[in-house]
């Protein structure tokens, strides 16, 4: 993942195993469980970008670039 490319808040939420399924992303993004950047972000499909920061509970995962091309 380069500095353009980005992932939904959803899809990032699943892949990082916070969440085990979409419906379960879906349900604490719009009850605004989760922050971005430390803000409540209700938009499942918000686009992350490096660098941004997700946190949900106790877990806060900064969004890497992945090296592995």
């Amino acid at each position: 993942m380069d500095e353009t490319t980005t992932i939904r808040l959803d899809q990032f939420l699943k892949l990082t195993g916070l969440v085990k399924s979409g419906g379960e992303a879906k349900y604490l993004i719009q009850n605004g469980e989760v922050l971005l950047n430390g803000e409540v972000e209700t938009r499942r499909s918000k686009k992350l970008r490096v660098g941004d920061v997700v946190t949900l509970g106790d877990y806060e995962i900064t969004v890497e670039m992945d090296d592995a091309d």
